[in-house]
């Protein structure tokens, strides 16, 4: 539906240089990260902007912050100068994640003084990082160049909206130390696997020989080139997937009384991502659709929320397990294929078929 044109944003990012230039000024402590591509003395173009954020070990906030930065209009391919020198930073045009002040109106977006309790709005409360606060301020703008529309356009305050709760939330609260779950009981598996993490690990290891700036300058840069490119996946799929799936689903769930007079079953015209919390009453227990690779159709419970593994209404527990002729001898439904051992999901030959074992679960 959207043409999605990934080659601005990656001749813009991603021609950061192989070799670090030397640093900018003679104290030890600053480090150009990227060079301008074209000569600032050049009368066709303005002067490039710098924007920093500090040295030493880096965060996913700040690696992806300076990504996005760099994807406006108004800080397009600038340099990034990591420092802690208050001298440094007070000359430079935009500074995230250290010097203590957060003032938008001077491109200053630092989350770590006092008083510092700045939220994206929109109904989520999560305290904003480095990564937060510019997505909050240039989100919009990057989303609809994406999309190559207006920024007033509703879609892309659709995606401003999504894009933060699926992707940049969990690292501001991950940078902010805000757990994910309101429990003092341990969490039953550990996961390292998220982008925070996997940005981490790409500190210079205290075993390297090498400590240089440089050494620690050229892996901010692979920070920021993951922590990019998981972003730009993000909004692409949002742009690509979520936005055309956002549309049939609703379609759907104003029809689903036409389906059952319960209206806790729905039926999806074709197969797509179902992501959102359907906020609708009575809530939806149950999704049809027709696996088009299987040729068969699907009974899929609705979780109780977006990440979870709880559904509202699993299918009942002694058709579980069951396959086939015995599926169908126990629910007494013909063409029964189907039911998965936790209940979340089932299937049938035909859409009459589903639909009846959609109808006797919400019965049972």
């Amino acid at each position: 539906m959207w043409a999605i044109t990934m080659g601005g944003f990656n001749q813009k990012i991603f021609n950061l240089p192989k070799t670090l230039s030397r640093p900018l000024m003679a104290t030890s402590n600053v480090i150009r990260v990227s060079s301008p591509s074209y000569s600032t003395s050049s009368p066709n173009h303005a002067p490039f902007k710098r924007v920093g954020t500090h040295n030493g070990s880096f965060h996913c906030d700040e690696a992806l912050g300076c990504f996005m930065i760099r994807l406006t209009d108004k800080f397009s391919n600038s340099e990034i100068i990591r420092t802690r020198d208050p001298k440094v930073l007070e000359g430079l045009d935009a500074v995230l994640d250290v010097g203590g002040v957060y003032d938008p109106n001077h491109d200053r977006y630092d989350h770590h003084q006092k008083g510092f309790e700045e939220v994206f709005g929109h109904g989520f409360n999560t305290k904003l990082s480095s990564a937060g606060l510019v997505y909050k301020h240039f989100g919009k703008e990057i989303i609809a160049k994406e999309l190559q529309l207006g920024e007033d356009h509703p879609d892309v305050h659709r995606l401003f909206l999504a894009i933060y709760k699926s992707f940049v939330e969990a690292i501001d609260a991950i940078d902010n130390g805000i757990n994910q779950f309101d429990t003092d009981k341990p969490p039953k598996y550990v996961n390292n696997t998220h982008l925070s993490s996997r940005v981490g690990r790409l500190n210079l290891d205290w075993t390297d020989p090498d400590q240089s700036p440089e050494k620690e300058n050229e892996a901010f840069q692979r920070a920021m080139a993951l922590a990019g490119s998981e972003f730009l996946e993000s909004v692409q799929f949002h742009a690509r997937s979520w936005l055309p799936a956002r549309s049939i689903v609703m379609e759907c769930i104003a029809e689903r009384f036409d389906i059952d007079p319960s209206g806790e079953i729905m039926v999806l015209k074709r197969f797509c991502p179902l992501e959102a919390e359907l906020k609708v009453e009575p809530l939806i227990k149950y999704v049809l659709y027709e696996d088009e690779r299987g040729k068969q159709w699907r009974v899929q419970a609705v979780s109780v929320s977006p990440d979870s593994f709880e559904s509202r209404k699993p299918l009942p527990a002694q058709w579980r397990g069951l396959r086939d002729d015995e599926l169908s001898k126990e629910t007494r439904i013909s063409g029964c294929v189907f039911v998965h051992m936790s209940g979340f999901i089932g299937g049938n030959q035909t859409d009459e078929g589903a639909l009846v074992m959609a109808r006797t679960s919400l019965k049972m």
